[in-house]
């Protein structure tokens, strides 16, 4: 087990840690061009890690600032199935990397021993889904998946965050997928899931918590 990891257990066996806030509110706020920050690619805020990691470095070092333990890293649309959307799937891994690096590097530079501070890496649930449009193969969104998971893993950060998920079977690829990441690096990747509940009390395909909690954990 690695020493962040460590510290990680150690942290959350003693106190509730803080997670950041929204990173897409944050970046409207800055004063961004659409030709030469996004480089054209409107609505793509993952592109802006790589051209300006001041603007995002900024944005973890505010809420590390205000009290945050954790951030996560500006990856939720970058698996290359979003990325493709945008004609920048060739860099999905170059993105990912450099979120992960950025984000481990304001942490780092802000931890302290009585108060460690953790990266995230943040998944996202893509904009497809197998079981609601089944427009996508579950092969396909395991493989971007893995992807992901491997350059933000080795870009630095301690733990994978497959967030707002909406469809069993597409969370259920995203964790297959850091399973084998696991597995073929040797070494513990902590990850945690968070899913979408509607109104009614359940996912958008129909499925209450306990079915999901059923489904994914085996």
């Amino acid at each position: 087990m690695s020493s962040r990891i460590q510290a990680l257990r150690d942290a959350l066996a003693s106190r509730i840690l803080v997670l950041d806030g929204a990173m897409g509110t944050m970046i409207h706020q800055a004063p961004l061009s659409l030709e030469t920050d996004y480089e054209g690619h409107e609505n793509c805020p993952e592109i802006l890690v790589a051209t300006r990691p001041d603007v995002i470095g900024g944005i973890h070092r505010a809420y590390l600032e205000a009290g945050a333990d954790i951030i996560e890293t500006d990856t939720f649309g970058g698996t290359s199935i979003v990325l493709a959307e945008f004609q920048l799937q060739d860099r999905a891994y170059e993105l990912n990397y450099k979120a992960a690096k950025l984000a481990r590097q304001v942490a780092d530079e802000m931890s302290t021993p009585e108060k460690p501070r953790f990266v995230a890496g943040s998944m996202g649930p893509t904009t497809k889904d197998l079981n609601i449009t089944a427009t996508i193969s579950f092969s396909r969104l395991h493989e971007a998946y893995y992807e992901e998971a491997k350059a933000l893993v080795e870009g630095g950060a301690d733990f994978l965050l497959i967030e707002t998920a909406f469809d069993t079977g597409s969370l259920k690829a995203g964790l297959l997928a850091v399973e084998k990441l696991r597995r073929g690096l040797g070494v513990e990747i902590p990850v945690i899931a968070s899913v979408t509940i509607e109104r009614n009390g359940t996912m958008l395909g129909g499925q209450p918590i306990d079915a999901l909690y059923a489904s994914v954990a085996s």
